[in-house]
This record gives C-alpha cells, sequence and structure tokens, in this order.
C-alpha cells in the first residue's frame, strides 16, 4: 500500500503531538490552532452527544456521522476512534468503508469486548488474540491501497499483562496495521518497555488525570513515541469554560466583567465562515 497523509506527516516531523475533536467546530479550532492532523474520540462524542460517559452506549452509526460532519469542515487528516469496530469483522468491514466514505483518514481498532469502556476506566474485558487479529485483517483487506492510516490498539495491557499486550500489536502490525497502541501504561518504566518493544510508529495517549504519565512531546519521542494524542484536553477545557462562565452569569445576572474568557463576537464569525456565505449569497443574489 502506498503511504497515506498521515505516514506523510510522521516523516516530515518525526513525532506528533494532536489533538482530540468531538464536532465540527472544535476540529475547526484544532486546524486553526495548526494541528496536522486531529482524532475523534470516542469518550469526547459520547459526552457532547449523549451526555454519556465512555461505556459502549455510543452506536457505530453516531460516531460515523459525527466523523462526516468532522471531515467535511476541515483540510487536515481526521483519525476516528473506531472501538471494537462494534462486533464482528463483518461489522468492522462496514465501519471501514462508512469512514472511508465520510473522509476520514485512518481508525484507531481495539481488543475490547463489545460493550467497550474508556481505557482509562476500571473492569475492562478483551477478546481472544486470534479474534481481534481477523478484525485487524478485516479492517486492512477493506482498506486496500486507501489512504486510511489503521491504529492497532491493544488493553491488554490492563488484563494479561505486557508480554501479551506487545504480542498482540506485533501480530497486529504483521496483519497490516499501520501504527501500535498499547492503552494505558501506568508508569515511566512501562512507557520505556513499550517504546523499545511495540512495533514503531507508536501512539502515546495523554488523559489529563488517566492512567498514563503526561509527558512533553520531546520526552514521549526519546522514549520512541510518534503520534502524541491529547484526546480530551479540548472537551475538558471548554467544559470547565462553560462551568465558569455560566456560573458566572447565574450569579451575576450579567456576563460584563468575564469578556477576557470569551471569544469575541466578530472572531467567532471568522472561524465559521460568516463573511465567505456573504460572498456566496451576494453571487447568486440571495438576500
Amino acid at each position: 500500500m502506498s503511504k497515506t497523509r498521515v505516514h506523510r506527516i510522521l516523516q516530515e516531523v518525526g513525532s506528533a503531538a494532536f489533538a482530540g475533536v468531538y464536532d465540527a467546530l472544535s476540529a475547526k479550532l484544532a486546524e486553526q490552532a495548526g494541528f496536522p492532523l486531529a482524532f475523534v474520540s470516542g469518550y469526547s462524542v459520547a459526552a457532547t452527544l449523549l451526555g454519556e460517559p465512555d461505556l459502549g452506549i455510543l452506536t457505530q452509526t453516531e460516531m460515523i456521522e459525527q466523523a462526516r460532519r468532522i471531515c467535511r469542515v476541515v483540510r487536515i487528516p481526521v483519525i476516528v476512534d473506531a472501538d471494537t469496530g462494534y462486533g464482528n469483522p463483518l461489522n468492522v468491514v462496514r465501519t471501514v468503508r462508512e469512514l472511508m466514505a465520510a473522509g476520514a483518514a485512518g481508525c484507531f481498532l481495539e481488543d475490547q469486548v463489545w460493550p467497550k469502556r474508556c481505557g482509562h476506566m476500571r473492569g475492562k474485558r478483551i477478546v481472544d488474540r486470534q479474534e481481534y487479529i481477523q478484525k485487524i485483517r478485516a479492517a486492512v483487506e477493506t482498506r486496500g491501497d486507501e489512504d486510511f492510516f489503521i491504529v492497532a490498539r491493544t488493553d491488554a495491557l490492563a488484563v494479561l499483562g505486557m508480554e501479551e499486550a506487545i504480542a498482540r500489536v506485533t501480530e497486529a502490525r504483521q496483519a497490516g496495521a499501520d501504527a501500535s497502541f498499547v492503552e494505558a501504561p501506568s508508569s515511566l518504566e512501562d512507557l520505556a518497555t513499550i517504546g523499545r518493544m511495540a512495533p514503531p510508529p507508536n501512539v502515546a495517549n495523554m488523559i489529563e488525570g488517566g492512567r498514563t504519565p503526561v509527558l512533553p512531546r520531546d520526552e514521549l519521542a526519546r522514549l520512541g513515541f510518534h503520534l502524541i494524542l491529547y484526546p480530551l484536553a479540548g472537551l475538558l477545557s471548554a467544559a470547565k469554560s462553560l462551568e465558569t462562565t455560566y456560573a458566572k452569569l447565574r450569579q451575576d445576572g450579567t456576563t460584563a466583567g468575564a469578556e477576557d474568557r470569551l471569544m469575541t463576537f466578530g472572531q467567532f464569525n471568522a472561524l465559521i465562515g460568516v463573511e465567505a456565505k456573504y460572498q456566496l449569497a451576494e453571487r447568486y443574489g440571495a438576500s
């Protein structure tokens, strides 16, 4: 298979820190900030679309439709959290086809039992290794020669230990996956082992307050990580900002005095492209 857009980014920068997004607006902001790619987080979409935790409640259809909305409004590559593929290898085939049709540049595919749960939550269960590898094979064969980057994620570290986790991503890479992702290492020692033993490129999942130590990009790159993901930074930041602003408005009955915490009306209109729509309306004589 020819190299994907994500491969080319890694060739250019070596290691890339990138942000998780959950809707069209957050994706626009990530692109505006200059990130070379973005990630649609299942945790974030479940929280913002449904107001629910990442416990396998979000459906395949809901995730794909949100990905489609996001991919339409940005030019940077977007990798999508495909969870377990939402079933067996037949479900994986459909999931990958739908994600490619939605404009996604790749997906994460994991080995948890469905319904899955956030990798930094307790009580995870995983499928048999060979069952997982068959899912990876299904994804790879469905992708074919298309520009679609497949990340093999395993949650085996918390369930069966490091040796099994490394074995799973190694076999997944041999089956054609493009990157390795051992989820939720809980120490610097675990990170160093993964960076040394898992086939590169490797994903580091930086969740503030999660199980894994949050380290700077350069340190993670030295440890052997190349795709350094901050999946919840935007969501947690937005939630805190809304909480603060709404509390201020409820208490004071006004936002006066909090203007420095708000994007201006003009800046926001520029972000969503109001002027471009005015120009388009004028072109077609629409008022």
